[in-house]
């Protein structure tokens, strides 16, 4: 973890994430703030059941097309805990929460949206604007872990 806090020191970084693998899968994402102390734990820590890449997706997204602006495009119906995930996500890089019409009005390339199936597993989709197709990475979350030991 040392090296990990002095190598985004030298790139002037504020944040990291971190993803752990786990029986060769992905496991967990874990969000960082960079200090001159090392790194500073950011809840919550998600642990991952399942994950589709973009590469799942190729057939979806269009050749030469790239995402450089996204948006998180809120649900009205959404849980506490998916609404509790949208605003530490937002706050963490940075993107804005808003109306999903209003993320296509305003010329985002992709949405990015959290929501939950009949089972109450938390699901992180990425769609391409306009044409709502998702084109991944698509996360299926295990749990959430809000307090962390620091």
């Amino acid at each position: 973890m040392e090296g990990i806090a002095e190598k985004a020191l030298e790139f002037d970084a504020e944040k990291t994430v971190i993803v752990d693998r786990w029986k060769g899968g992905l496991g967990k994402i874990q969000f960082f703030r960079i200090s001159e102390k090392g790194l500073d734990a950011v809840p919550p820590l998600i642990y991952i059941r399942d994950i589709k890449l973009r590469r799942d997706f190729r057939e979806n997204t269009p050749k030469g097309r790239r995402i450089k602006s996204v948006a998180m495009a809120s649900s009205r119906k959404a849980s506490s805990e998916v609404k509790r995930l949208e605003n530490a996500l937002s706050e963490f890089f940075g993107i804005p929460i808003l109306p999903f019409d209003e993320v296509v009005n305003r010329k985002y390339d992709a949405a990015m949206q959290i929501s939950a199936d009949l089972s109450n597993c938390i699901i992180i989709t990425f769609k391409l604007i306009p044409k709502l197709v998702e084109v991944g990475p698509q996360l299926r979350v295990s749990h959430l872990v809000w307090e962390l030991i620091r």
